[in-house]
């Protein structure tokens, strides 16, 4: 059965297209995946005993927007981290996860018609493929504007022409960014929120690797806008407590675009568990186990530029646990490091659409650095062996 013809324009989501890739091959050695996010370093030891100590909420429906003590223990925290007080009753709401958020605050804040004609969804290129399905699906048409190295590795959206920008609804924003790791700075929020205001757009800034970070905090959104009607920010607890299968996320924003999301949430979302939201509003409370899952983030940037700093592919990333690495050609070197290696990574045009101006992401690879340190130094060391000698995927031997 084929997705309505709306979503013709939908692009194939990496991880399909990696397996047709990879799989018709044998590895030359143990797998080793450097390709999925997913964090591998322990969770809290809180966690477990919270949720043990919240079983009896398990036959209980959860509420929608998340309980007091959640929303409060986030408000909380995004006073501690961004200076930015928020209402908990108005102006923030639990998400089961950010994807489902990220996706639902389009078809809850998108309209039909932007100046009389179809809305545009602007999404940075390479992107999380979420943000075009969510702009699909809401009707919307989604523009994709290219995030390069002349560009700083963020999407330069005063750049879109203007008659675009007046059609423009919502801009998503990825910061630090999957998958280069670049980080927006104070003036570029800034100038952003600038742009919203002369074409009444709002912005959705999917910070999920905010607490994740090499030389200093990143900015965040919500510390930038004057108008929190502005912009919605969305957090997880998946990368900054290495609880990806808890599915605890939030946003917080303007009181309107929340009350927006709420109302839609409550006919389609999927309410975090009691006792999960319990646990979530622990991890928020807690920096102690943050600090030290940015020491073994640290540990392995560490081997990183020490392996892979000679070659000219090679960027350290300022955030985040990706590396994005020019290659040539990405699909070659995935499929050169998996025959030889059986070291598992994504070519960057997985993640990227091809424009007028270029592929952003066919040159790359998308290195994750999840596993743990020892795992990783053997992938770091099979990158640099694969990318510094020259290869030939067609009648390889």
């Amino acid at each position: 059965m084929q997705l309505p013809a709306r979503f013709s324009d939908l692009p194939d989501y990496p991880f399909p297209r990696l397996r047709a890739l990879l799989d018709a091959h044998a590895p030359g050695a143990e797998p080793l995946s450097m390709a999925i996010g997913e964090p591998t370093h322990p969770y809290p030891a809180f966690v477990a005993e919270t949720l043990a100590a919240n079983a009896h909420l398990w036959g209980r429906y959860p509420p929608n927007e998340g309980t007091p003590d959640l929303r409060a223990a986030i408000a909380d925290w995004l006073a501690r981290r961004y200076g930015a007080a928020l209402d908990p009753d108005r102006e923030v709401c639990a998400l089961n996860g950010t994807r489902e958020g990220l996706f639902g605050a389009c078809l809850a804040l998108c309209p039909e018609r932007k100046n009389g004609v179809r809305p545009t969804v602007l999404i940075p290129n390479p992107f999380y493929q979420c943000y075009a399905a969510a702009a699909l699906a809401a009707g919307a048409e989604p523009v994709y504007v290219n995030a390069t190295a002349e560009t700083g590795f963020l999407p330069d959206f005063a750049a879109v022409d203007p008659e675009t920008l007046a059609r423009t609804a919502l801009v998503y924003v990825c910061s630090p960014a999957n998958p280069q790791g670049a980080v927006a700075t104070r003036d570029w929020w800034r100038a952003l929120f600038a742009l919203a205001e002369r074409h009444d757009f709002r912005v959705l800034a999917d910070e999920c690797y905010s607490e994740i970070w090499r030389a200093a905090p990143p900015p965040g959104a919500l510390e930038a806008a004057e108008d929190r009607e502005r912009v919605v920010a969305f957090h997880s607890l998946s990368k900054r407590s290495n609880l990806p299968g808890l599915r605890a996320g939030f946003c917080a924003g303007g009181a309107g675009a929340v009350a927006a999301i709420k109302r839609l949430r409550a006919y389609g979302g999927a309410p975090c568990p009691l006792p999960a939201q319990a646990a979530a509003a622990a991890c928020w409370r807690d920096e102690t186990h943050v600090v030290e899952n940015r020491a073994l983030y640290a540990g392995k940037w560490a081997l990183a530029d020490a392996i892979l700093g000679g070659l000219p592919g090679y960027r350290a990333p300022e955030a985040g646990f990706f590396l994005w690495v020019e290659t040539g050609d990405g699909e070659a070197a995935a499929l050169a490091l998996w025959r030889a290696h059986g070291v598992r990574v994504v070519p960057g045009a997985y993640f990227a659409r091809r424009t007028p101006a270029g592929d952003p992401g066919a040159g790359f690879i998308r290195v994750a650095l999840v596993a743990p340190a020892a795992e990783t130094r053997r992938g770091l060391e099979a990158i640099a062996a694969v990318l510094g000698a020259p290869r030939s995927v067609e009648g390889e031997t």
